[in-house]
């Protein structure tokens, strides 16, 4: 997959099929979109979408400042009703211009961690250079305002990661192989966090060591 040069509805069918094969969630478990450059517009798979089956006909084109649909090039785009989560992509990308891409997902181990009150640990250097640090958004109702606008207040001051309590996660990027990998990375550090408690030795997992922390938050550069 392209990700620089493909189309983004084709990069994000991509990513569709990629979390269903990897089992981060199941039929229409999510929604996903991505801020169409040099317009005032996303694209967000439609109401229903299967993530496993996306292509450029399942992406409705909504405008970020009002949420009504737009016209992107010459031709208008299928007559599609966007997603019931429409709200939550609109608030994050009015909060946040640096994000371009939004993926939310239900993923099982994430969720059943939230279930069990126990946050996701930050164990690799790939979860943190990946995921900085997750919050938790206490329980709103799927698809209400309400849940859009304390999710955005919360992701405000940076924050990437995501967990929206009894119902899914959200993560963002610059782009949408960023949030991608965010997205892997975060369901991956809820199944070795799960794994430990399983084993009951959470506590004696150890956190990503603090002169990692460190220079990652004195510079983006680190590679991982």
């Amino acid at each position: 997959m392209n990700y620089v040069h493909g189309d983004l509805r084709d990069q994000l069918a991509f990513v569709g099929f990629d979390v269903v094969q990897a089992g981060l969630v199941a039929g229409s478990g999510g929604n996903l979109s991505a801020r169409i450059p040099d317009e005032d517009a996303i694209w967000v798979t439609g109401s229903g979408s299967w993530l496993g089956r996306l292509s450029r006909t399942t992406f409705a084109a909504v405008r970020v400042s009002d949420g009504s649909p737009a016209v992107v090039g010459s031709v208008p785009p299928p007559a599609i009703e966007p997603t019931s989560e429409l709200a939550l992509h609109l608030a994050l990308y009015r909060a946040r211009p640096d994000v371009n891409a939004v993926i939310h997902l239900h993923p099982q181990t994430a969720l059943l961690l939230d279930a069990l009150g126990e946050h996701i640990r930050i164990v690799t250097t790939d979860h943190a250079f990946y995921l900085r640090r997750v919050s938790t958004v206490p329980f709103r109702l799927p698809g209400s305002t309400e849940l859009a606008s304390l999710t955005a207040a919360m992701a405000a001051d940076g924050t990437d990661c995501l967990v929206l309590s009894q119902h899914g996660c959200v993560v963002m990027g610059d782009t949408i192989e960023l949030a991608h990998k965010r997205a892997r990375n975060l369901e991956e550090a809820a199944e070795i966090t799960y794994r430990a408690l399983s084993a009951g030795r959470l506590e004696n997992l150890r956190d990503c060591p603090e002169a990692f922390l460190d220079r990652l938050h004195g510079s983006r550069a680190v590679s991982v």
